[in-house]
C-alpha cells in the first residue's frame, strides 16, 4: 500500500497540483496584504478617512468604536468593512488567475489539424473517401483523376 501511495504521490499531476496549491496560497496572502495594507487605506482616505477594517454593525449591547474592542467583549457584529476587503481581494485574485490562464492558453500550441479522410470528386464535387476509385454520386472513374 505504501508503494502504491508513493507512486501516486510522485506522478507529475499530483506534484504539479501540490506546487500550484502552495504557490496559490502564498499568492493569496500577498493579494490579501496588498488589499488590506496598500489598496484600501488610500481608498479610505479619499472617502473621508474611512478605515474599512473597522466598519461594522454592533448587534449587541454597548457602544464600541473599534472592531477589536467589540470582538474582545464577545459582542456579535456584522463586519461589512472586512467583507468589502474580502470581495476586493477575491476580484483581484480571480482577475490575476484569468490573466495567467489566458497567457498559458496563448502559449499552448494549437493542435495539428486532423488528416483529411475525404476528397472532392473532380467531376461532381461530392465528398468521397480518399481510397475510393469510383464516385458513388456520379459513378465517375477516379483512378485517372
Amino acid at each position: 500500500m505504501f508503494k502504491e501511495f508513493k507512486e501516486f504521490a510522485m506522478r507529475g499531476n499530483v506534484l504539479d497540483m501540490a506546487v500550484g496549491i502552495i504557490v496559490g496560497a502564498a499568492f493569496g496572502k500577498i493579494i490579501t496584504s496588498f488589499v488590506a495594507d496598500i489598496l484600501m487605506p488610500p481608498i479610505g482616505l479619499v472617502l473621508g478617512k474611512v478605515d474599512f477594517s473597522n466598519m461594522f454593525i454592533n448587534l449587541g449591547e454597548g457602544a464600541y468604536t473599534k472592531l477589536a474592542e467589540a470582538k474582545a467583549a464577545g459582542v456579535p457584529t456584522l463586519n461589512y468593512g472586512l467583507f468589502a476587503n474580502t470581495v476586493i481581494d477575491f476580484l483581484i485574485v480571480s482577475f490575476a488567475v484569468f490573466l495567467l490562464v489566458r497567457q498559458v492558453n496563448r502559449l499552448r500550441a494549437a493542435p495539428a489539424p486532423a488528416a483529411p479522410t475525404a476528397r472532392d470528386c473532380p467531376f461532381c464535387l461530392t465528398a468521397i473517401p480518399l481510397k475510393a476509385v469510383r464516385c458513388p454520386a456520379c459513378t465517375s472513374d477516379l483512378k485517372a483523376g
